[in-house]
């Protein structure tokens, strides 16, 4: 069944009949949630079972950013809030801290497949530099690319192993941007040889990774004009190119005031520059359709992306026991506090 490249949202906690006749008529590859959309299990069960109705896929694949600390969407009193992905590196340090990361992941991934959610917008593979905005702050796992690659790395092997698949965030690196990418455009100045040398390399570490969403960052050394989602030379030879990364590249979110233009154009453009999926977020419908009617049907080196992705979508068959893992999580943060 052909689908357009896109991944769009809702507006509340159940479907309206217009949103499912609406879905139902452009059939986007995916969606995604936010806290308007969390309610109790129940109901976010019906409503990721409803969505997937609405575009006649059982397998349609639903997001949602868990990464713990400021961002999570599912919390209380419902579901535990996990620590921000600072929070293990301060517990376990660059040695224990991986594991403890990635038993928290293995946690929220069972969490978030229990009511119907199977991909995580996480990790944050950004690597903050002194002075940057706090947009990513204790977000980030560390401030050194080689620990925030280890981490990165535990944290997407538990996600899969719960049957979630990571996305990586934002891509080429967030971290420099000295504005919140929600409000403004972040203008980075560094040298490409410090981008190459610090930025990139967590994302080079995790190349093999299945999704990871682009950064609405604007690298003068890289291109002068366009930031990173709009950005053909990024993406070609940076991301398919030096980084090597050949998964499925989303945007962020192509309703933040870092982009300009209408939507519309904005869709038009991540398209051209080589993302193989736009992300639009707030389920306001006159924007979703200036979005719709940029995005082309997912085809050709998007599609292979998309369908490599999904056919990673296979849980570890071991036992899980989320109670002694939370137990043991729970040890380990409290032995470091």
């Amino acid at each position: 069944m052909t689908c357009l490249a896109l991944i769009l949202g809702c507006a509340g906690p159940i479907l309206s009949p217009e949103e499912a006749a609406f879905f139902r008529e452009v059939r986007p590859w995916g969606f995604i949630l936010f806290k308007r959309n969390i309610d109790h299990p129940e109901q976010v069960r019906a409503l990721t079972a409803a969505l997937r109705e609405a575009v006649g896929r059982a397998d349609a694949p639903i997001l949602i950013d868990q990464e713990g600390g400021r961002v999570q969407r599912m919390t209380r009193p419902h579901w535990r809030p996990y620590p921000s992905g600072r929070a293990y590196l301060r517990a376990g340090g660059p040695e224990g801290g991986p594991a403890l990361a990635g038993l928290g992941a293995r946690l929220m991934a069972h969490d978030l497949a229990m009511v119907g959610i199977n991909v995580d917008c996480a990790p944050v593979l950004d690597v903050p530099v002194p002075g940057a905005h706090d947009v990513i702050g204790d977000r980030a796992y560390g401030t050194d690319p080689g620990v925030v690659a280890a981490f990165g790395r535990a944290v997407a092997e538990g996600l899969m192993a719960g049957g979630v698949l990571p996305v990586m965030k934002h891509m080429p690196g967030h971290g420099r941007a000295g504005a919140d990418s929600h409000h403004a455009l972040p203008v980075v100045e560094a040298s490409r040889a410090e981008l190459e040398a610090h930025d990139f390399q967590p994302f080079r570490a995790l190349a093999d990774l299945p999704m990871a969403m682009s950064a609405h960052v604007v690298f003068r050394a890289l291109d002068p004009d366009n930031p990173a989602t709009t950005s053909a030379r990024v993406i070609g030879e940076i991301v398919r190119g030096r980084i090597g990364f050949d998964g499925l590249l989303m945007t962020d979110d192509l309703s933040m005031n870092a982009l300009s233009g209408s939507f519309r154009d904005r869709a038009a453009a991540a398209f051209r520059a080589g993302c193989d999926v736009g992300l639009h977020c707030n389920g306001v419908r006159a924007e979703m359709e200036e979005v719709v009617a940029a995005a082309p049907v997912l085809a050709g080196a998007s599609l292979r992306r998309a369908q490599g992705a999904l056919a990673r979508l296979v849980p570890d068959a071991a036992a899980f026991d989320p109670a002694e893992a939370r137990a043991r999580l729970d040890a380990g943060l409290a032995a470091a506090a």
